[in-house]
């Protein structure tokens, strides 16, 4: 009897291993696990911050209203259900600012440009704005080159430009990105970008940071719950791999992009018996529901300016556009988020809560990179001013 027991319980922790490796291998942990690992640690180790603590609250949305079979009607009545549904949700949540919940709309250029005029009328009423997603050569038949790439940004710019998208008060051109697919600098293979150089590109073209990881696949970078700049190799891709990491001082030379990095990382999920297994938990608004968990998860993971540890960076992505995801972008989901984030994080004592753009949330980790201080509200448009929406 002793024997089977013994046997069973072998036979448990066998399958609970092979459960874990199993998932290991099938969401391409290893590529960012071992540094996560590590990070954990030394988060442990870490002196606990300052109060209040200062949440920067940030949603970037792949914006797609065609995605999928979606014909030119069904994205209208997307885009109508934005146009209705976000005012009247936003309206009912204000930041510590007085502001209500911002979103940032990162829109494909290779969709019909008829429904930027409706996301720019949302910013102009004060609920965000509009940066730059860009899908390249996953529908062509050759590679991009480094050319036809900085043709497809230039011509990004010149068509967003009629609306005011990207203009700065000075004549100047700025953008944020998000590349499609996470396939950033070649990182998921031509079929999804074919440009090796592409980090410096951007860089060149105005770009002044990424937003795209983290991601579940091959491109996420081993830097993971980090703020860091990049420099690009262009002899090879995925040159964000590795970074350096933002701190307070000189901002470090010969660096190419500054990478706005999510939250990612494991949570305890219960398996079969009610056994926890390690479950991925990332910064994805997306069909599972933003429970309290799943939001003090993204607030937890800590991502800062090194220097600056009471003012922390909240990332979270979406792909707002689609129906499955209205709910938590703007029906009762939505709500209950926001009444949560509000209620734990903006008590005005141990935190304060700032709803902010992708634009914003560059402008205030360049602004505590610098040693600024005080209220991270000050320094929204630190380096690079509101766009000159017409």
């Amino acid at each position: 009897m002793t024997k089977i027991i013994i046997f069973v319980i072998f036979a448990l922790f066998f399958l609970y291993f092979i459960k874990i490796v199993s998932k290991v291998i099938k969401t391409r942990m290893l590529y960012w696990l071992p540094p996560y690992v590590v990070q954990g640690y030394r988060r442990i180790k870490r002196q606990p911050v300052g109060n209040p603590r200062h949440i920067m609250l940030c949603f970037v949305d792949h914006y797609e209203p065609f995605n999928g079979n979606v014909n030119l009607e069904k994205a209208i009545q997307r885009v109508e259900a934005w146009k209705i549904g976000y005012p009247q949700m936003a309206n009912k949540f204000v930041d510590a600012d007085g502001k209500h919940p911002q979103h940032t709309w990162f829109y494909p250029p290779h969709l019909d440009h008829r429904f930027l005029e409706d996301l720019v009328n949302l910013c102009k009423q004060g609920y965000g704005e509009v940066e730059m997603h860009l899908h390249h050569n996953h529908m062509d038949p050759f590679p991009d080159t480094s050319e036809t790439l900085k043709d497809k940004i230039r011509q990004c710019i010149k068509d967003y430009g009629k609306y005011g998208i990207f203009c700065l008060p000075d004549g100047r051109k700025a953008f944020a990105f998000i590349h499609g697919d996470w396939s950033l600098d070649n990182s998921g293979g031509a079929k999804l970008c074919g440009v090796n150089n592409e980090i410096k590109i951007l860089k060149e073209m105005g770009c002044f940071a990424d937003f795209t990881f983290p991601s579940i696949n091959q491109c996420q970078p081993r830097m993971v719950n980090t703020l860091y700049y990049c420099k690009d190799d262009p002899s090879r891709p995925k040159s964000y791999d590795k970074g350096i990491e933002v701190k307070i001082g000189l901002p470090p030379k010969d660096v190419d992009l500054l990478m706005v990095t999510g939250p990612i990382g494991l949570r305890l999920k219960k398996w079969r018996f009610r056994i926890p297994v390690p479950a991925i938990e990332s910064d994805a608004l997306e069909i599972i529901p933003p429970k309290p968990e799943r939001i003090d998860f993204w607030i937890d993971r800590k991502i800062r300016v090194k220097g600056q540890d009471n003012w922390i960076f909240t990332k979270v992505h979406t792909h707002g556009a689609a129906e499955y995801n209205h709910d938590l972008n703007l029906g009762v989901g939505a709500q209950g988020m926001y009444d949560y984030l509000l209620q734990k994080y903006n008590d005005g004592r141990e935190f304060i809560l700032h709803f902010v753009t992708a634009r914003e949330m560059y402008n205030i980790i360049k602004a505590a990179e610098a040693g600024c201080s005080g209220n991270p509200n000050d320094y929204r448009d630190y380096l690079i001013p509101k766009y000159v929406y017409k």
